[in-house]
């Protein structure tokens, strides 16, 4: 820094920077308190809560000599590290991680321990690099845990990791000022005063960011309620029309096929009939796992009604093909437990394929005659849709896969299950 800048930033009042540092930051917590309680989102609870202890320890640190003598001087400091962890923590919980409890107390832990020490306690320059250190350590663990969202498009990806890292960047920099520059009081005074400053923009920013996020998240939220199907979590009719769109959309000139897969459950009645329907909600549930851990991120799912499953993937007949295969042998696999008894399910599998541009309701169609042959021919297998004549003439035989199995439902003796 050029001492000229040093100088001036040595000339503000110190104090009173800290003063609205903290009264912007219990400001801003309680309003995070406030936007929790009308999102009812957990991370926002942690992230306002975080706030306010931060805002409790600069209270401590600014005002403790005259308003609260008996607290030692570390347990201020203390607090502010446990607020840095419980923000790393927010993040997590924001996208649905477990929180690091002792992780998210090392810190303050770290530094109780420290201060013991009577060298770590008289030397001051050991006291900024440890807090420095600390506190860098759970800016970096944020931006990293916001950086891992990836539903988020890049641009709003990108600042959200990007103010924290900044953030614990500059808090790295006394680290190599003690180095660089033992004992210059006034550049260590005009950093003092740059931190002030930018704690006080990255409190406000941050809170603002996260207020962002967390309506980006609720309106998905809505969104996603509103297009999937409550049972089993796929797309609904109206949220599948919609991802397939958005598939076109996104492959453009890319895409060579797409290829739709219709899925029938084999003997679904007589499940309901002999177990009830919550056997057959467990088995509808059961095939959505499965279909949602067997085919690809980039393929769209959805339940059309009752038993009847439709998947779309960019791909051709036969790639779809060893995907369909997938499914139809997880699902053999599989099995759901009523009043200890297996109950094993099968799913005959109808391919369409057409050019990208084709009509999804022709797809659908085609897809459900192969799928009509299918349930004849035995069930439990997959049929691919008879070609579309360019001419008038004889259509080519389809190709078949046959897969001859035993009785799509059937018990057996007690044995695991997956769930």
């Amino acid at each position: 820094m050029p001492m000229n800048i040093a100088t001036a930033l040595a000339s503000l009042d110190v104090g009173t920077l800290f003063v609205i540092a903290i009264c912007v930051t219990l400001l801003l917590g309680l309003f995070l308190l406030f936007a929790w309680q009308q999102e009812r989102m957990a991370a926002l609870g942690w992230w306002g809560s975080a706030y306010l202890i931060g805002g409790a320890s600069g209270l401590l640190w600014r005002f403790g000599d005259s308003c609260a003598p008996a607290v030692p001087s570390n347990i201020a400091t203390a607090l502010l590290f446990v607020a840095v962890g419980m923000i790393w923590s927010a993040a997590r919980i924001f996208h649905g991680r477990a929180v690091y409890w002792s992780a998210m107390l090392y810190g303050a832990a770290f530094w109780l321990g420290a201060s013991f020490s009577p060298a770590f306690a008289a030397s001051a320059a050991s006291r900024i690099v440890v807090s420095a250190l600390i506190i860098a350590a759970y800016t970096f663990l944020t931006a990293s845990e916001l950086r891992q969202e990836r539903r988020k498009s890049l641009i709003r990806r990108w600042p959200a990791a990007f103010v924290p890292m900044l953030h614990g960047g500059i808090f790295i920099f006394p680290v190599a000022l003690a180095a660089l520059s033992p004992g210059d009081d006034k550049l260590a005074r005009g950093w003092i005063v740059v931190f002030a400053i930018e704690i006080l923009l990255y409190l406000v920013g941050t809170a603002f960011m996260v207020l962002i996020l967390a309506k980006d998240h609720s309106v998905r939220a809505y969104k996603a309620a509103a297009s999937s199907d409550p049972l089993t979590g796929l797309l609904n009719r109206r949220g599948f029309n919609e991802a397939v769109a958005m598939l076109r959309e996104r492959g453009g000139k890319k895409m060579v096929a797409i290829t739709l897969l219709a899925f029938d459950l084999d003997r679904f009645k007589s499940v309901n009939d002999r177990y009830g329907h919550a056997a057959g909600d467990a088995v509808l549930q059961l095939f959505a796992k499965v279909v949602r851990e067997t085919l690809r991120a980039n393929d769209v799912a959805g339940r059309l009604g009752g038993e009847e499953f439709v998947a779309v993937l960019p791909a051709t007949a036969a790639e779809a093909a060893i995907a369909a295969e997938r499914v139809r042998t997880s699902l053999e696999a599989a099995s759901v437990c009523c009043d200890g008894k297996r109950i094993a399910v099968t799913v005959s599998i109808g391919i369409a394929s057409g050019a990208p541009t084709a009509a999804i309701e022709s797809l659908i169609a085609r897809a459900d005659e192969a799928l009509y042959r299918a349930k004849e021919n035995g069930r439990n297998r997959i049929e691919f849709a008879r070609a579309v004549p360019v001419a008038p003439e004889p259509a080519a035989n389809a190709t078949i896969r046959t897969h001859q199995e035993s009785d799509a439902v059937h018990d057996a003796a007690p044995q695991s299950c997956i769930a």
